[in-house]
């Protein structure tokens, strides 16, 4: 009984590509690619020269079939164009009928492009939830977030440069002004991340060229109570500080920057307080 191996392949940087997948890709005795010409690109680099065959999101039935009645002579291994399979890739049906036949199903780890920006976007990665592609017009896009609006979790996706501005504007509207981080080409040469309020980074992309590349979007989950309760205590404590340094002489302007840089709390934010203090005293 053969293996099905579900092996990751490089989002744009070839280096990244794990030893063990390149011993796999030469060992299997079939690689069922979604698009071939892409991956013959990634065997030739590394001078593998194993058989390959498509597998993609319209292969029908009689595909799947056919690459389940490989696994009975021998060892698969299936690849997307680029990163891990079945994460926004094809591949479920694959899985679910190798499972069926009574072969094992292997996954080969490496590289993500949702779990590569995640963990460089500057957001909370302890709880998290991957919606893939969202859906393509406005109307079901915003439908689907706004079952998001009061979920604490960090939201990842994945979306396309000519629908980028429309997400954007969906997501302001939808989950309100949050933190975000938008990271584009991964690993490649143009690799960019922006990190900011949406309406922030929204009018980045407004006042530059448009959007290029492949965006992979971190969108900051809704506050929790406890995130609520510390930034109000911040405060307390910036006007505690604010009031101290009013009464000792110092100007309202020196009292927000150093009150600024010991809560870590906006300056502008910290300013309008200290104009508030100075106005009751």
């Amino acid at each position: 009984m053969g293996t099905l191996y579900l092996v990751a392949t490089p989002i744009g940087n070839l280096e990244d590509i794990t030893l063990r997948a390149l011993r796999l890709l030469r060992e299997v005795g079939l690689i069922a690619a979604e698009d071939t010409r892409h991956t013959r690109k990634l065997l030739s680099h590394f001078e593998i020269t194993t058989p390959m065959t498509s597998y993609h999101e319209h292969s029908g039935p009689a595909r799947t079939d056919a690459v389940v009645a490989a696994l009975a002579t021998g060892d698969v291994a299936l690849v997307s164009d680029a990163g891990t399979p079945l994460l926004s890739d094809p591949g479920q049906a694959l899985v679910r009928a190798a499972l069926a036949a009574g072969h094992a199903v292997i996954p080969i780890p490496g590289p993500t492009a949702a779990i590569a920006a995640l963990i460089a976007s500057g957001l909370p990665t302890d709880q998290f939830t991957f919606l893939g592609f969202l859906p393509r017009k406005s109307s079901e896009r915003r439908a689907l977030l706004s079952r998001f609006v009061h979920a604490p979790e960090t939201l990842i996706f994945y979306e396309a440069p000519h629908r980028l501005f429309a997400c954007l504007d969906d997501l302001l509207a939808a989950l309100g002004d949050r933190q975000v981080t938008l990271a584009r080409e991964l690993t490649k040469l143009h690799e960019e991340f922006r990190r900011g309020r949406l309406s922030a980074v929204r009018a980045e992309y407004t006042s530059g060229d448009g959007p290029r590349g492949e965006f992979t979007i971190i969108v900051a989950g809704a506050e929790s109570a406890v995130e609520q309760e510390t930034e109000e205590t911040l405060k307390r404590r910036a006007v505690e500080r604010i009031q101290t340094l009013l009464a000792s002489g110092v100007s309202v302007r020196e009292a927000a920057v150093e009150v600024a840089r010991l809560t870590g709390l906006p300056r502008r934010q910290v300013y309008r307080l200290a104009l508030e203090v100075s106005a009751e005293r």
